[in-house]
């Protein structure tokens, strides 16, 4: 799998204009600002694949990354504001992401983001929670390590897993991350391959 030579191929308001094809694709998502843009580029060794912004919440369409030659598809989706409660679903969670998530068949692995320099955030566990409930393949990966002193970046994750683990046991495959130093790059991409290559 030739990650180096991805390129961009094309983005989609809605489900009906995501792209027709048999290929397998696995998604990104987080909160914005959680460094969603950056880590796509570390991973692709492309500075600009994804673009990324000082502004939060940049992206707002499904964007999609051709692996050559037929290999599978990068997904980038849009930073989420989700509630668990099913009342509350559609005013607080883009239904572009829903229905992405529970109709795509070509999705087969979600990687989901979480700051690693903040406390637990509901809206993260909720999202996670929501990808358990759905029986959706997922790997939690830990962002902007880089920026913390070891005893910080471990007090927070493992406050934010046991948190995570008072509802989902047991917990999912987690992955320290830095788009600054490229952290968790072959880990992630191993999952990438198994994902789309089975």
């Amino acid at each position: 799998m030739n990650i180096t030579q991805t390129t961009f191929l094309t983005s989609s308001a809605d489900l009906a204009g995501c792209p027709e094809t048999n290929l397998n694709e696995v998604a990104f998502i987080g909160r914005s600002n959680v460094g969603k843009s950056s880590l796509l580029n570390m991973l692709t060794n492309r500075k600009e694949l994804a673009k990324t912004s000082s502004r939060p919440g940049k992206t707002e369409l499904i964007n999609f990354f051709h692996i050559p030659p037929k290999t599978g598809h990068l997904v980038d989706l849009p930073g989420y504001g989700y509630a668990r409660k099913s009342k509350e679903r559609r005013d607080m969670f883009a239904s572009l992401i829903t229905e992405y998530i529970t109709d795509r068949e070509q999705l087969n692995h979600v990687f989901v983001l979480v700051d690693s320099m903040i406390p637990p955030q509901q809206i993260d566990l909720d999202f996670i929670l929501w990808l358990a409930d759905l029986g959706k393949p997922h790997t939690i990966l830990f962002t902007k390590t880089d920026r913390l002193k070891k005893t910080a970046l471990q007090k927070n994750t493992d406050l934010f897993k046991s948190t995570l683990g008072e509802h989902y046991n047991p917990l999912p495959e987690s992955i320290f991350t830095s788009s600054k130093v490229s952290t968790g790059k072959s880990a992630i991409l191993a999952v990438v391959r198994e994902a789309l290559l089975g």
